[in-house]
């Protein structure tokens, strides 16, 4: 069977006989149709558990609105999205001076002015206000109440001011708060960032066997900082493999979501057979790959899918190298996988949490990743560089045999392998 693969800007394409080939895991058949803007209008027009957004406006008559957009590290269709929501504020009265263009960053890095441009277009920076939102500068922080966990909730000073909130996101699997979107514009899109640390070290407990939405610690303190922070409503949306937007939800943070979060399930969780030798992924393509630090996702997916002792291939361009700063540094102090499965029990903080994706992973599999990243970066990882997936092909199958099962999963960043019940 020939195939062909999202790397990047392009494509990597290999053979492989079609009897090695335990299941080729792909997104399940939908009869979803892609979204024009009408169905933005509609959206917004008839959401779910909140007035319409024209509704909400003329009732709160905002002088303050703050939309809370994605940064560039996660695709979203401003271009399909933004039009309908711009009509509703002009309508309303709202000028282009009352509205400020929140990045939900979580802990990565600020745009810069040129991203912005790259993200939003000319249009967008020219009318507004954007500013990226910095986890760990406490004077743009203002604190909003204590979590039921018990700390008290810090998030940018701008939401906890606005008079109006709207937070735009795509809704896709995670790979331990389950779902993105809805209440992650919040938590962590805009929190502070010793929040989000105490948050997401929960993620060493939960990786292996991951507890749905409703029994996730992780999501549920999502959920309430977003209440917390009073969101208005949010827009988001579903988009298949082919990155066209299928789903468009608008409404309360928690019952919108929830109605994408099925959604997106039905496109991207995949029954699998079994456990196959060797897993083949794709971390599809620009910018899923842009850095390693979003590649790790697809590893994740294929960990899944693969035998303990197994193999992985990871096909990750990764441009931007490491992609944050506290990862690559436990990625270079450490000597060998376990000593970051160990320093994360007592000293988790984010970055180390992605260090430990990929630990979790090396510890147990070997990892070939084929990737413009320099060879040393890449042996950091404790994984092998190699130039194409035929010479990955080839090693494996000089070390264990030829007669392995494979699993190749060309959209690697998004499906999420399920083992067969029964």
């Amino acid at each position: 069977m020939n195939f062909t693969m999202k790397y990047g800007k392009g494509t990597l394409e290999f053979q492989l006989e079609d009897s090695k080939i335990l299941q080729v895991v792909l997104p399940p058949e939908s009869d979803m149709k892609p979204c024009t803007v009408q169905d933005v209008d509609a959206a917004l027009d008839t959401p779910v558990g909140t007035p319409s957004l024209s509704e909400l406006l003329k009732s709160k008559k905002p002088k303050n609105v703050v939309m809370i957009v994605n940064d560039i590290t996660r695709p979203t269709p401003y271009d399909l999205l933004l039009p309908p929501v711009l009509k509703r504020f002009a309508d309303a009265g709202i000028t282009d001076d009352m509205v400020t263009l929140l990045v939900a960053t979580g802990i990565h890095d600020p745009h810069t002015p040129e991203q912005n441009l790259q993200v939003y277009g000319d249009e967008m920076v020219r009318r507004f206000r954007i500013v990226s939102h910095v986890s760990d500068d406490l004077d743009s922080l203002a604190p909003v109440g204590m979590l039921s966990t018990g700390s008290e909730l810090r998030i940018n000073r701008l939401v906890r001011d606005a008079d109006f909130v709207l937070t735009l996101g795509v809704v896709m699997p995670h790979y331990f708060a389950g779902y993105s979107g809805g209440r992650k514009s919040i938590f962590p899109g805009v929190a502070w960032k010793q929040n989000v640390e105490r948050n997401h070290s929960r993620m060493v407990q939960l990786m292996d066997d991951l507890p749905d939405l409703d029994h996730n610690p992780v999501s549920l303190e999502m959920i309430e900082a977003a209440k917390m922070a009073g969101v208005d409503m949010i827009l988001n949306v579903v988009v298949n493999e082919n990155r066209e937007i299928v789903k468009v939800v608008a409404g309360d943070v928690v019952d919108a979501w929830k109605e994408a979060v099925a959604a997106s399930a039905s496109l991207y969780e995949v029954p699998i057979k079994g456990l196959a030798d060797v897993a083949i992924a794709s971390a599809c393509g620009h910018p899923r790959d842009i850095n390693v630090y979003q590649a790790q996702k697809a590893l994740d997916h294929a960990d899944k899918a693969t035998k303990k002792g197994g193999a992985i291939i990871l096909l990750a361009d990764c441009p931007a190298g490491y992609g944050e700063s506290v990862f690559e540094q436990w990625m270079n102090a450490a000597t060998c996988p376990g000593d970051i499965v160990e320093r994360i029990q007592t000293d988790f903080m984010m970055g180390g949490h992605k260090a430990f994706g990929i630990a979790k992973v090396a510890a147990e599999k070997t990892v070939y990743m084929v990737t413009s990243l320099d060879e040393n970066l890449v042996k950091k990882l404790f994984f092998v560089k190699v130039p194409t997936i035929g010479e990955a092909l080839r090693r494996i199958e000089a070390e264990k045999g030829s007669s392995l099962q494979y699993i190749v999963m060309p959209e690697g960043g998004l499906t999420v392998p399920v083992p067969e019940k029964g």
